[in-house]
């Protein structure tokens, strides 16, 4: 199997933190990121559920806020178009 470098910034004191943790798990940071790496291939997708616990919250802009009343409104009036998926969506985007 052929490998390559990956390279990656990450808090100092996390990376000891897990550091320390794979090592009493009995394994290393690369086989640590290798498990993930390969269960989020076989998945499709992050393998665990992100929520605003999971990191460090952080205000939403004023842009993000009028993105939400902007859904918020959408919910609300009966003559939105929905759709079933997001498939539907973009097949009718693609149709205009």
């Amino acid at each position: 199997m052929s490998t390559t470098l990956v390279n990656f910034r990450l808090d100092t004191k996390l990376k000891k933190n897990l550091e320390k943790l794979c090592e009493e798990l009995g394994m290393n940071l690369t086989t640590a990121f290798t498990i993930f790496a390969k269960k989020m291939v076989r998945e499709q997708g992050i393998p665990f559920r992100i929520n605003k616990e999971s990191y460090d919250y952080e205000e939403p802009n004023e842009v993000t806020i009028k993105a939400f009343e902007e859904g918020e409104r959408l919910l609300r009036d009966p003559n939105s178009k929905t759709y079933d998926s997001s498939d539907e969506l973009f097949k009718e985007l693609d149709e205009e």
